[in-house]
């Protein structure tokens, strides 16, 4: 068999659905598309033959992503199922990775057990203390949902699942950095990811609960001035840890540093082939793997096209000194309808970001070089 690109699967097995309804959430009205009637759930024939057909790719590894929505509102055996499948279809001596994120409001000890077993990576939902939490991530009812968090934790704690915690920067905690860090730390939690909330309205204007460039660039450089002081070896801050590997690699680890948008598929519950989940949309369909091949969707137009816009930036990243760093930043970051050559929203705080840091980055990399990561 040729040798082929290697890719990673995000899956959405309950698609947009959620026990939640938080406000700023990009993914939720995906739900409008299901058809009446139907369910939004992944069948087991499904499953199997993404994993079977994945995993009969000669690939150095197989890393399944789990999201939605919610994904563990498919219950406690279906993720058993799946393990079941990666070990029916695995390769000999195959490298096996398995991440989901979640809200953590239905973990319970059973679910937090069998993760841990299992080697599952959790990324846990959490913007910042109870207040701040429950601003924007509120259940269907409209009920605050922190403490349910936070009791999801303390079983994946206790069960010594591995976890880390996923802050979106949002309007109500972006001026609240200090904060933000120091809860995070006393929790011990150190493992942690920034996520910039951005989204548009029906007039392509930023929403309430969005951030500015300036915001995520001075929020950004609040962190790593904390960060810096004296946790650059006990806390992990994915985009940190990022700038650090390209700079001591020469490898992206983020798909919004590369200079292509190729780097996974995403698989909708009914076996549906996307190249993001923020186009999760008819026209960038590639196809259904119950009919079509990994490596037909590899070589789909509408992928390659796709990835390649990631290159179409706006002229004016060509002098900047940090392109290296964000090729023009995730397509989605662009504006409303994510236009080639558009500058990110984001623009402006990651150069007041890259100023700030790169110093301090260099030397820690040079670090890294002798005494490793």
């Amino acid at each position: 068999m040729n040798k082929i690109k290697s890719f990673s699967l995000l899956i959405k097995p309950a698609s947009a659905a959620c026990n939640l309804r938080c406000e700023y959430c990009f993914y939720i009205d995906h739900l409008n598309y299901i058809k009446e009637g139907d369910k939004p759930a992944m069948s087991y024939e499904t499953l199997e033959k993404m994993i079977s057909s994945y995993m009969r790719l000669p690939l150095p590894e197989y890393s399944f992503g789990w999201q939605g929505g919610e994904p563990t509102l498919m219950g406690l055996d279906f993720f058993k199922k799946a393990v079941e499948f990666q070990k029916k279809y695995a390769p000999p001596n195959a490298k096996i990775s398995n991440g989901l994120q979640t809200n953590a409001t239905l973990i319970d000890q059973s679910m937090a057990k069998f993760f841990a077993e299992n080697n599952f990576l959790l990324g846990v939902s959490l913007d910042g203390p109870n207040k701040v939490h429950n601003k924007f991530r509120l259940t269907i009812d409209g009920k605050p949902t922190h403490s349910k968090v936070m009791e999801g934790i303390n079983f994946l704690h206790n069960a010594k699942a591995e976890f880390n915690i996923l802050c979106l920067v949002n309007s109500e905690n972006v001026d609240k950095p200090k904060e933000l860090y120091k809860y995070y730390r006393e929790k011990e939690f150190n493992f942690l990811q920034f996520i910039p909330c951005v989204e548009y309205d029906e007039k392509g204007d930023l929403t309430h609960y969005s951030i500015t460039g300036k915001q995520w660039g001075e929020f950004l450089c609040e962190i790593f001035d904390l960060w810096y002081k004296k946790d650059t070896r006990k806390i992990s801050i994915r985009h940190f840890d990022s700038v650090l590997n390209y700079l001591v690699m020469g490898q992206y680890t983020e798909c919004t540093m590369d200079k292509d948008c190729r780097q996974y598929f995403v698989v909708e519950y009914d076996g549906g082939i996307y190249p993001c989940d923020f186009f999760v949309e008819k026209e960038f369909k590639l196809g259904n793997i119950n009919s079509t091949s990994w490596e037909d969707a590899l070589i789909s137009p509408i992928y390659e096209n796709f990835g390649r816009k990631k290159s179409k930036w706006n002229s004016k990243c060509n002098n900047c000194k940090w392109l290296k760093l964000c090729h023009g930043d995730c397509q989605k970051m662009r504006g409303p309808y994510a236009r080639p050559d558009t500058l990110s929203t984001l623009c402006e705080g990651w150069q007041t970001f890259y100023e700030h840091t790169m110093k301090r980055f260099e030397q820690l990399a040079e670090e890294i070089k002798h005494t490793g990561f």
